[in-house]
């Protein structure tokens, strides 16, 4: 499978090679459900909550006697069917997450990636630098590519005029290539390396980081 290399002008210039076995040889749809589900579950604050009616401010003695006034029985203030009342069925504050054995994260970015390079919405812009912090030329570079309707731009290293001319852009993310998950593959049309990403992809897919700095890790 080839990957197009352009440079930040959008003529292309090249293109490598990429062996689809190295990520898996096939997506697998189910997984990357699960871990989609799993990322967008993981996001929610948990904080959403009410008060039930013993939470609420309020005597609990009975507003009148049961009969004889002529009007509907009632309790007291509390009841969730007067104004000020509390919640008939309160929402708790909870904190729900989902975890994901760390291959299985892997495999599921694999596949992310895969999926993106079989629809071609993969491409390498080498070399990616800018001489000064300039958000005008980011965009006008994302218009060359074509990419300029939603992409994520995966860094091999820290890069901070790239960084901060492409921040403020809508539906453009700036990440590291370690950093990058399955779901933020999948959110944006396109998806662009810059070669040493690439690279880094390619010589260790399980953890999109340089061979010296992988076996550290390990």
């Amino acid at each position: 499978m080839d990957v197009p290399v352009y440079n930040m002008d959008g003529e292309q210039t090249g293109s490598i090679q990429v062996d689809e076995s190295l990520l898996g040889d096939h997506v697998r749809y189910d997984l990357l459900k699960q871990a989609v589900v799993r990322w967008q579950l993981n996001q929610r604050q948990g904080s959403a909550r009410t008060k039930g009616r013993s939470m609420v401010e309020g005597s609990t003695r009975k507003l009148y006697r049961q009969k004889g006034t002529g009007n509907a029985r009632m309790g007291n203030v509390r009841t969730p069917i007067r104004r000020g009342g509390g919640v008939a069925f309160a929402k708790q504050q909870r904190r729900v997450r989902r975890e994901m054995p760390r291959k299985m994260k892997q495999l599921a970015r694999n596949s992310a990636l895969l999926a993106k390079l079989k629809a071609g919405a993969v491409i390498v812009v080498d070399p990616l630098a800018f001489d000064e912090i300039k958000t005008k030329s980011f965009v006008e570079m994302l218009r060359k590519l074509d990419a300029d309707r939603g992409c994520v731009v995966a860094l091999d290293a820290p890069n901070e005029a790239v960084y901060r001319s492409g921040r403020n852009i809508p539906r453009t993310e700036i990440r590291q290539v370690y950093d990058l998950n399955a779901y933020e593959i999948l959110l944006r049309r396109k998806v662009i390396f810059t070669r040493q990403a690439l690279d880094n992809v390619l010589a260790c897919p399980s953890t999109y980081r340089p061979q010296a700095e992988s076996a550290t890790a390990g």
